[in-house]
């Protein structure tokens, strides 16, 4: 490591160290719950999904959700003149009892010296540095939140690289809880839920409206599809070919693609390619325990490189598990160019 480097390095040390309100960042030290926060809201400010939906603190590793809206209807009378006949109260937040739980996740990374070296020059290498770990972490969490599917002791990359094993996430949480809600067949082939002519959907407005009814009437409010981007790209293939090329029909196919089966939609940061799932952003919630953050900055000369230990524990939550219908996306099969193919 240059002279130049190690100044720098020592100089972004105490910087976070004076952050956090710590002596030194060589030793594991926690996070207050202030500066948790702040933390938590610039790795929310690196993406485009985190800050749609909600990051909620909480102080238990397990319990009730927090948030939620009225799974059924709540008005009525009873008429209590009727012998054995009482009012009975509604639960007015869910008609499961899942709540949240939360693992400790591990986000650990290093910088070598060789790269430290080439960053030196840059005035802005404390927040260049803290910028490439923030926005790693908001990756991680998007990619999970749709992928994630157990929390093992033990992670392994190199076999699940969409982390599937780090923890539960949202559509993982409704094939547990709310089986139902997610379709894994249609009709035409067992395992397997086509979308094109003359399979299971037509097309993405067709599996939306059909999706659609999966959602009880008065919980479809504020609703948005999250499509993937195969299945877009299919959709936008099939338009404009039934358009032909003329200016036209071109700025026509364009512009015809705002609403599926009625619903706006959008495809979130790391959502599964032939991913479609019909609910509300505010739905949708990562949980994390407040005064969980640690974290370890430490010089390792004998591997050339400083390493930075983050830990902290969170979990994912659908909030209102009947405001969620999909696909399972690993089951979606397309129509291929030929006509007859189904992959």
């Amino acid at each position: 490591m240059k002279d130049l480097t190690r100044q720098k390095l020592d100089q972004m040390g105490q910087r976070i160290a004076k952050g956090y309100g710590v002596v030194s960042v060589g030793k594991t030290f926690a996070a207050t719950p202030t500066i948790e926060q702040k933390l938590q809201d610039k790795i929310v400010e690196k993406d485009t999904f985190l800050p749609l939906i909600n990051i909620v603190p909480v102080d238990e590793m397990e319990g009730k959700r927090v948030f939620g809206s009225a799974s059924s209807p709540v008005s009525g009378r009873t008429n209590t003149s009727t012998p054995g006949k009482e009012r009975e109260p509604k639960n007015v937040l869910g008609l499961d009892e899942a709540g949240y739980k939360l693992y400790k996740t591990d986000s650990d990374v290093y910088l070598d010296y060789e790269t430290m070296d080439s960053w030196a020059k840059f005035p802005d290498l404390a927040d260049r540095y803290t910028g490439y770990v923030q926005e790693r972490i908001a990756k991680d969490r998007t990619t999970i939140g749709w992928y994630g599917e157990t929390a093992e002791a033990d992670t392994d990359l190199e076999a699940n690289p969409l982390m599937q094993d780090v923890n539960i996430g949202w559509i993982q949480y409704m094939r547990a809880n709310h089986a139902a809600k997610i379709l894994t067949a249609g009709t035409k082939e067992a395992g397997q839920v086509r979308i094109g002519a003359g399979g299971d959907f037509v097309n993405l407005d067709h599996a939306v409206i059909d999706l659609l009814q999966g959602i009880p009437v008065f919980l479809r409010s504020d609703l948005i599809t999250l499509a993937g981007s195969k299945l877009v790209a299919a959709e936008q293939i099939a338009l404009f070919q039934s358009l032909g090329q003329k200016p036209t029909e071109k700025t026509l196919a364009n512009t015809s693609l705002t609403l599926f089966g009625g619903l706006p939609w959008m495809t979130p940061t790391n959502f599964p390619g032939r991913g479609l799932v019909i609910t509300s952003l505010k739905n949708l919630s990562i949980y994390h325990q407040s005064g969980s953050w640690r974290r370890r900055i430490v010089d390792a000369p004998k591997k050339d490189r400083v390493e930075d230990y983050n830990s902290r524990n969170e979990g994912y939550v659908v909030e209102t598990p009947e405001k969620f219908v999909g696909l399972e996306f690993k089951n979606v099969k397309l129509l291929q160019a030929d006509g007859t193919t189904w992959a």
